[in-house]
């Protein structure tokens, strides 16, 4: 026997939401609204998938870089390196660049019949073998780096596996040789890895990845919930005739949030299959040197969960949300008629709090422990502080297009639809006014944090008219024999025009923690940078201060300085002779300053004994400057792997941190501006076949195509001026409020420019790509109706 009573609860929910999956999926226009919603939340979808793979590829990086170093734990402590072994090795620098390139390299060098591998690296390359990775196997083979073949100069024995890289497109190699030593620029190891712990960062890096998070998070949560509302028009109208027959306004709704949960539903899936199809391409594009193997790009379980729940959820709830708004009543949708005007004052109540969240922070942001960032804090007053340029359009461009009147025929019917209806035009920019705000306020804090993030390397050279200088340094080269022969080295290779080197250590005062630079070399060398008057191999010259500044003063006569023992270990004394001439320094017009501290000759302090370094310059021909300098790299690193060759000029170079995370930051905005770009033109699609009907009238009565084609793009521009101009003082206000955190001065109050630029380049692309919808639209089958 049935039950007589109607059905009630959970029963009426699944019924109207399974109704509502019926209308879905019946008929073509049921299937084209469906689609393109599930189109629209699968590009949303397939980002969340990418930002939950987030936490899963920075631990598999991370742990694969622990993996390949050469620092191993036993050497971080206060232990030695371990004594010559079957296992173990000698190591040392070989990083290199060629052109554009950035190589990672490492020495090696075999102690016994079974020395250690890096981790990818099967078989240990003798000297003059090298196992590469992938990528630099793929650069060598292409006969477009024949130079930096040269350079390596070493037979490729086999190939570096994914254990032993960060990521495919990494360019690494490992070169066998037999000319290290350990303690001159290379040191001894018994295995790889460490067990890095936990790395505490800046405070001023975790907030800009907190905001970053949250500012590239925003947009895709607008755009999931915007394709969620595709198709709403008819499907009201739908509705309405639904009321006519006995639905209830109440089961209206219902199946109103059950048609949007197909198309929520479906988009999952295809956002799965984007997401998976990308994952299978990622590790072919390389953006800001951040490459990625697909196998890091798995969401941990828990936020892909997340995912598959909050999607579908989130689709009926913004769904039952918009229907709030609306009346459908038997005989039509109460919003055909001109809406009730947007109040302000709610709208404003979001931006207000985020405020106020974050001023508290003023110059709170800093220390030694990045503890003293309240993430939760900071995340919440930037989205909400950012939502108010979502909430905030509509209510501005309703205001704006009520005063607006008279006008040519194209801008009248684009003001006269934005009066009658603008929350589609203004929903479908909302993503991109949240991305350059977010993007605004991030360079702001950017440039901020990079002023104070950054150290000046190079030297301050003034060379000649026509030429370039470049310096050289040779952390491992403490043989004068072997700073000589690359002095002369250098003078053979093609475009090198100058070449000046010498030999520069510390010695430390016995019993004081004080130091003294010294300067090593022949007579010639030494005359380079003093007047002497006579000068003979065995003396010592103390140069004279010409600033006044003590701390410059050279040690006196009879001075006890600490020499390292050549032979065996430990330390021996040495005084400053009683023969040591003072003189004066020759002023240096390259570098602008004065030598300091001692010189001497080789045989009166060997550069071992002051564990000296080769250290020099040389000057090359404008003209031919690249070619040259990859000529001057080539040089150095067959006299040492390990030697450094970099501009005179003064240069600005951020933390490792820094450089990290900002690169992750420009991938991603890259990423969200494509997908948000994507998502706009199946918006406009999806508008423009809202109003085929009455657009395909007016053709018919006369309506020029092209008028057509300036009102639809004027639709579009209103709001997108409008949104980008919120999006700006928003920008400029996170911006300032995020620095004042951290007590620094905004550097640059421009920044919104080229981010205001580039939002409406992709808004003036989607508006071309949609050209060819809106002319179909015009057909005169759009006036047939079933």
């Amino acid at each position: 026997m049935t039950d007589p009573r109607p059905p009630h609860g959970l029963r009426v929910w699944v019924r109207d939401l399974a109704m509502g999956c019926r209308f879905a999926t019946s008929g073509r226009q049921g299937w084209a609204r469906t689609l393109l919603t599930a189109v629209g939340v699968g590009l949303g979808v397939a980002l969340l998938l990418g930002a939950a793979s987030v936490p899963t590829l920075m631990n598999e990086r991370d742990a694969r870089g622990n993996a390949m170093s050469v620092f191993p734990d036993s050497l971080r402590g206060e232990s030695a390196e371990p004594s010559a072994g079957d296992r173990t090795i000698v190591t040392g620098d070989a990083n290199t660049t060629y052109r554009d390139l950035e190589l990672y390299g490492r020495t090696l060098q075999a102690d016994g019949a079974h020395p250690v591998t890096p981790p990818g690296v099967d078989r240990f390359p003798g000297p003059g073998e090298m196992v590469v990775s992938p990528a630099l196997e793929k650069v060598l083979a292409s006969g477009d780096a024949q130079g930096l073949v040269k350079r390596l100069d070493a037979k490729i024995v086999g190939t570096i596996g994914k254990d032993g890289l960060r990521g495919p497109g990494d360019l690494a190699f490992y070169r066998g040789t037999d000319k290290l030593v350990a303690g001159q620029g290379a040191h001894r190891i018994d295995s790889f890895g460490t067990s890095e712990g936990e790395t505490k960062l800046d405070p001023s890096i975790v907030l800009l990845a907190v905001v970053a998070c949250a500012v590239l998070l925003m947009p895709i949560a607008v755009f999931v919930g915007t394709a969620a509302r595709f198709g709403s028009e008819r499907r009201d109208r739908r509705l309405a005739a639904l009321r006519l027959v006995g639905a209830d306004a109440a089961m209206a709704r219902r199946m109103g949030a059950g048609e949007s949960l197909v198309g929520a539903v479906l988009g999952l899936v295809l956002g799965t299959g984007i997401f998976l199809a990308g994952r299978g391409l990622i590790e072919r594009i390389q953006l800001f040197d951040v490459s990625v193997f697909a196998t890091d790009l798995a969401p941990s379980p828990a936020l892909a969960a997340l995912v598959a729940l909050g999607v579908p959820a989130v689709a009926v709830a913004v769904s039952l949300f918009a229907m709030r708004g609306i009346t459908i009543e038997p005989l039509g949708v109460l919003r055909e008629s001109v809406p009730r005007p947007r109040r302000l004052w709610w709208r404003l109540a979001p931006p207000v709090v985020g405020a106020l969240l974050l001023l508290p922070l003023s110059g709170k942001v800093g220390g030694d422990s990045p503890s003293s960032v309240n993430e939760l804090q900071v995340a919440a007053g930037v989205v909400l502080l950012l939502s108010g340029v979502a909430l905030l359009l509509p209510w501005v461009v309703e205001r704006l297009v009520r005063r607006i009147r008279g006008g040519g025929i194209s801008w009248q019917l684009a003001t006269r639809r934005l009066q009658l209806s603008s929350g589609s035009s203004t929903r479908a920019v909302s993503g991109i006014t949240i991305a350059v705000a977010g993007a605004i306020a991030l360079q702001m804090l950017f440039a901020g944090v990079q002023s104070e993030n950054t150290e000046t390397v190079g030297g301050s050279g003034r060379p000649q008219a026509g030429r370039t200088e470049f310096d050289i340094s040779m952390p491992g080269m403490s043989d004068l024999g072997r700073s000589k022969e690359l002095d002369r080295a250098l003078e053979r290779t093609p475009g090198v025009r100058e070449v000046s080197g010498s030999m520069s250590g510390m010695l430390k005062t016995k019993g004081k923690e004080e130091y003294t630079s010294v300067m090593i070399g022949s007579c010639a060398t030494l005359r380079e940078l003093a007047h002497l008057d006579s000068c003979r191999e065995g003396q010592v010259f103390r140069l004279r201060p010409t600033s006044g500044n003590d701390q410059e003063k050279p040690p006196a006569v009879g001075t006890a300085m600490k020499l390292k023992k050549i032979h065996g270990s430990g330390t021996q004394e040495w005084r400053v002779p009683a023969s040591a001439a003072s003189v004066r320094p020759k002023p240096d017009e390259r570098t602008g300053y004065d030598a300091s501290g001692l010189l001497a000759t080789p045989s009166a302090i060997a550069p071992e004994q002051a564990e000296a370094q080769y250290g020099g310059w040389v000057s090359i021909d404008k003209k031919d400057e690249q070619d040259a300098l990859e000529q001057v790299r080539t040089t150095v690193f067959h006299q040492d792997p390990a030697g450094a060759v970099f501009s005179s000029a003064p240069m600005k170079r951020s933390s490792q941190d820094f450089a990290g995370i900002s690169r992750a930051i420009f991938a991603a905005s890259v990423a969200v501006l494509l997908i948000i770009g994507a998502s706009l033109v199946v918006s406009i699609v999806e508008q423009l076949r809202e109003r085929k009907r009455q657009l395909a009238v007016l053709v018919a009565f006369g309506t020029r195509r092209s008028t057509l084609g300036a009102s639809v793009l004027w639709q579009s521009a209103v709001p997108v001026v409008l949104g980008l101009t919120l999006a700006s003082g928003f920008g400029l206000g996170l911006g300032w409020m995020l620095l004042r955190t951290m007590d620094r001065k905004v550097t640059d109050w421009l920044v919104f420019a080229p981010m205001v630029g580039v939002g409406a380049g992709v808004i003036a692309l989607v508006s071309l790509l949609s050209l060819p919808s809106l002319w179909r639209t015009m057909r005169p089958e759009g006036l047939r109706t079933e």
